[in-house]
C-alpha cells in the first residue's frame, strides 16, 4: 500500500463556500467531505479533515475570532447570499432601470417577437430558460409590467389596479412588446451578453435602454440590510427634464401614480423625502360624497375596509357605502343625518386610507454596487447614457454605410469593367482570387479602402441575374442616397447634443398624448386635525347605583357625547379629581359629583366644608396630566355643591342650632373672583350647612328671615 500523504498546516485550505441553493450535505459537491483530499480514515473523512476537526475541538472557542470551518463557511455564504439578493434580485440597475427578472422577461419576449400576441404561459416558459427561480415570480413581474403600459401590451384579464382583482391564469391571457419597447429598449449589436445561470443560453447584462425606465416604472425592493422605494414619474415630464438637462436649463420632476389622486410633494426633496397622496373626493350633493381616485398602494376594497374600521372604532359616521368601480373608481358614501358633507370628507382624510404618506429612497445598482441617488442624479445619468447610446448607434450606422458604399463601388467596377470575365479561364480558387485582385489594381483610387479577400468572396457570390440586369442609373441613385445618409450621420455625430434633443422631442411628440399626468401635483394639503374632525360617536353616562362610568354604561347622570380622542374629567365628593381616557366601562364608585369633558378655561363653582368653615370658590381647572390625581380642597374637606359655569344665585339652608337666629341665606356667586383650582375661596359661614343649591332646597321657608351673604 502506498503511504497516505499528510498535509502540512500551511497546505490545509478552508472549505469552499456553499453554492447558491445548496446545503452542506455529506457527499455534495460543496461539502467539506467532497472538498477534502483523497484518503479515507474509515469514517468517510480524510486524514486532513479529521485532523483539522480534532485540533479545532481541542482549541478553546473565542467568539471574537471564530476560526472554525463552520464559521468561515457561514460568514462567506451569508455574504455571498446578501450580495446575490442585492445585485441579482431586489435592487434595480441604473443602466436600464430593471430588476433581473424584468430584464429576462423582456429579453425572452424580444427573442421571440413577431409583432403578434403570445400566451403569457409561453413567455413565462421562455423566461425560465434565463431565470433561476420559479414561474410564479416571473408571472407576477410580467403582470406588473403590463399594468404599467409602457413596455408590454396585454390582451385579456390582467387584473384591476383599482379594485385589486387578480389577473387570469397565464394560459388565458396574452401579451406582446409595445412599439416603445421595440424601438428604445433593444439593439442586439450593442447588447453585452453573458451565460445564463445554467450556461445553456446567453442573457444581457443590461439592455441598451434609451429611456429613463427607473423613474418611469418605479419599484420597491427589500434586500439583505437594504431597501429601495422608487416612486413612478410621468414619462413625458421625464423627457422634458432630459431635454432641459441637454440644454443646460433647470428642471424639476415629481411622482405620478397610475391610480391618480391629489399629491402634496413639499417634502419630496428630490427623491430623498416623502409625498402625501390623497384620494380625490367630490361632494355630489349635501347627502353624498364620491371617491373618484385613490392613493397608490390602496384598492377600493382596502379603502372601504378602512372606512368600515373607522366607523367601528367611532372615528366617523356613514349611512352606507356603495362601490360602483369598473374602469374608473366610483365609491359612493352616504352622509348620515346631522353631519355636513365637508366634515365627512375631512374625517375620511384623517381616519382612513384616503390619505397615505409614501417615503422615497432611490437605491440602485451602479457599477455592480448599491448606490443611493437623487432623482436629478438618476436623470443626469440616464441622459448621459442616452447620448452615449445614440453615439454608438450612429458610429455603427456610419461603419455599415461605409461598408455598403465600398461594396457598391466594387460591384459597379466588377460589372462595368467585366472583371468577372477574367475568372472564366481560372481552374483553382486561388487563381480566381488572384484574377479579381489583378482586375481591381487600376481602380484602387476609386475605392474607400483596399480590396480584401472578404470583399472578393462577396463579389463572387453575385448572381448572373444581378450582373445581367445591372442598371447604372439605379445604382448611381442608390449610391447618392447612401452618401446623403452617411453625411447626415456624420453631421449628427458632430452635433450629438442636438441630435439627442431631436430624438427626445420626437418621442415626446409621439408618446406624450398617450401618457397624460394622472396625479394632480403640488396640491397644498391643509392639515386635518384628527381631534377637530372626529365624530361624537360615543355616548358617555354615569350610573350611581353600580358606580360605573363609560360609553357602554346605561346610566342617567352626566350624559355627554364624545369622540375617540376626547378625555373624561371626574370630580369626587372628597375634592379629588383626575382626567382619564375615554373608558368603555370603568368602576369609579358612587361619590362622583361631576363627570364631563375637561375644558381648561371653563369656570366652575364649588361650595365645600372643612373642619373650620364653609367656603365658596370659582375656578378653572387649567392643564392636567392624564391619570394623575389632584385635589380641589384642603385635607378632610367635602364638596357640598359643585356646578359648571356660575349660577345666578345660591340658596343655603343651615342645620338648626341653639341660639341660631338666621337659618337660611342666599348669595351671588358672581361676586367671587375666578382663580385657580387650588385656592381656598371666600368664606360663606361657620354654621353647619344642611343643604345648598341653585334652587331653594327642601325645607326652605319662604316666610322665614333670609339674609344675603356679604363677602369681606
Amino acid at each position: 500500500m502506498s503511504k497516505r500523504h499528510k498535509a502540512k498546516p500551511s497546505e490545509q485550505q478552508p472549505a469552499p463556500p456553499l453554492s447558491e441553493g445548496t446545503g452542506a450535505a455529506a457527499g455534495s459537491a460543496d461539502s467539506p467531505a467532497a472538498a477534502a483530499p483523497a484518503g479515507d480514515n474509515g469514517n468517510g473523512e480524510s486524514h486532513v479533515q479529521a485532523e483539522t476537526v480534532a485540533s479545532v475541538s481541542r482549541r478553546p472557542f473565542d467568539p471574537k475570532h471564530p476560526t472554525t470551518p463552520l464559521h468561515r463557511r457561514v460568514d462567506r455564504s451569508f455574504l455571498e447570499y446578501a450580495s446575490y439578493v442585492i445585485r441579482d434580485r431586489a435592487i434595480p440597475s441604473l443602466a436600464d432601470g430593471l430588476k433581473p427578472v424584468q430584464r429576462r422577461i423582456l429579453w425572452a419576449m424580444h427573442l421571440s417577437d413577431d409583432g403578434r400576441f403570445t400566451k403569457v404561459a409561453n413567455v413565462v416558459g421562455d423566461t425560465m430558460k434565463f431565470h433561476p427561480h420559479g414561474d410564479a415570480s416571473i408571472y407576477e413581474a410580467l403582470v406588473v409590467l403590463a399594468n404599467k403600459r409602457y413596455l408590454i401590451e396585454g390582451q385579456g384579464n390582467f387584473g384591476n389596479i383599482f379594485t385589486g382583482d387578480p389577473p387570469a391564469a397565464p394560459r388565458y391571457i396574452e401579451c406582446r412588446l409595445t412599439d416603445l419597447a421595440r424601438e428604445e429598449l433593444f439593439n442586439d449589436d450593442l447588447t453585452e451578453l453573458v451565460p445564463s445561470y445554467d450556461g445553456r443560453n446567453q442573457e444581457p447584462v443590461a439592455l441598451p435602454c434609451k429611456l429613463p425606465l427607473l423613474l418611469m416604472l418605479g419599484t420597491e425592493g427589500i434586500a439583505v440590510g437594504l431597501s429601495a422605494r422608487i416612486l413612478p414619474h410621468n414619462f413625458p415630464e421625464l423627457l422634458q427634464a432630459q431635454i432641459a438637462i441637454l440644454k443646460g436649463e433647470p428642471f424639476k420632476v415629481l411622482p405620478d401614480f397610475p391610480t391618480g389622486g391629489l399629491m402634496d410633494a413639499r417634502d419630496y426633496q428630490d427623491g430623498r423625502g416623502s409625498v402625501k397622496v390623497r384620494a380625490r373626493i367630490k361632494i355630489k350633493d349635501p347627502h353624498t360624497v364620491v371617491i373618484t381616485e385613490i392613493p397608490p398602494g390602496t384598492t377600493t376594497d382596502s379603502i372601504i375596509a378602512s372606512i368600515e374600521d373607522a366607523v367601528r372604532k367611532g372615528k366617523l359616521k356613514v349611512r352606507s357605502i356603495h362601490d360602483y368601480t369598473s374602469e374608473s373608481v366610483a365609491i359612493e358614501i352616504k352622509v348620515p343625518p346631522g353631519v355636513e358633507a365637508e366634515q365627512l370628507v375631512d374625517a375620511l382624510y384623517a381616519f382612513t386610507d384616503c390619505e397615505v404618506t409614501l417615503n422615497s429612497r432611490i437605491v440602485v445598482i451602479k457599477d455592480h454596487r448599491p448606490v443611493e441617488m437623487t432623482v436629478s442624479e438618476v436623470l443626469r445619468e440616464n441622459t448621459a447614457q442616452l447620448v452615449d447610446l445614440l453615439r454608438r448607434e450612429l458610429e455603427l450606422r456610419q461603419r455599415r454605410l461605409r461598408d455598403e458604399l465600398h461594396f457598391r463601388t466594387l460591384e459597379r467596377i466588377f460589372i462595368e469593367e467585366r472583371i468577372y470575365k477574367r475568372i472564366e479561364q481560372c481552374r483553382t480558387a486561388e487563381a480566381v482570387r488572384r484574377a479579381v485582385h489583378e482586375g481591381f489594381q487600376p481602380f484602387q483610387k476609386e475605392l474607400a479602402r483596399p480590396l480584401t479577400d472578404e470583399d472578393v468572396d462577396k463579389l463572387l457570390q453575385l448572381r448572373i441575374r444581378r450582373i445581367s440586369l445591372f442598371d447604372i442609373q439605379q445604382h448611381r441613385h442608390e449610391m447618392e442616397t447612401l452618401q446623403a445618409e452617411l453625411k447626415q450621420v456624420q453631421k449628427n455625430l458632430k452635433n450629438l447634443t442636438a441630435y439627442a434633443i431631436a430624438h427626445l422631442e420626437r418621442l415626446l411628440e409621439r408618446y406624450g398624448p398617450l401618457f397624460p399626468r394622472r396625479t394632480t401635483k403640488s396640491a397644498r394639503h391643509e392639515e386635518v386635525d384628527a381631534r377637530a374632525v372626529a365624530f361624537k360617536a360615543f355616548k358617555v353616562s354615569y350610573d350611581r347605583e353600580s358606580g360605573y362610568v363609560g360609553c357602554k354604561v346605561s346610566g342617567d347622570e352626566f350624559k355627554c357625547e364624545c369622540s375617540r380622542y376626547d378625555r373624561l374629567l371626574l370630580v369626587f365628593r372628597d375634592g379629588s379629581y383626575k382626567m382619564i381616557e375615554l373608558p368603555e366601562k370603568l368602576f369609579v364608585g358612587s361619590e362622583v359629583v361631576w363627570c364631563g369633558l375637561p375644558e381648561r378655561d371653563r369656570v366652575f363653582t364649588c361650595v365645600y366644608a372643612d373642619r373650620r368653615a364653609n367656603y365658596l370658590k370659582r375656578f378653572t381647572f387649567g392643564g392636567m396630566i392624564l391619570n394623575k390625581l389632584y385635589s380641589l380642597l384642603p385635607e378632610k374637606g367635602r364638596i357640598l355643591y359643585f356646578s359648571p359655569d356660575t349660577p345666578e344665585r345660591l340658596y343655603i339652608r343651615y342645620k338648626p342650632a341653639p341660639h341660631q337666629k338666621i337659618h337660611q341665606q342666599t348669595c351671588d356667586p358672581s361676586k367671587v373672583e375666578v382663580k385657580s383650582a387650588r385656592v381656598r375661596g371666600r368664606q360663606l359661614s361657620i354654621k353647619d350647612i344642611a343643604a345648598v343649591g341653585d334652587r331653594p332646597p327642601r325645607g326652605w321657608d319662604p316666610e322665614a328671615t333670609t339674609t344675603e351673604v356679604v363677602f369681606a
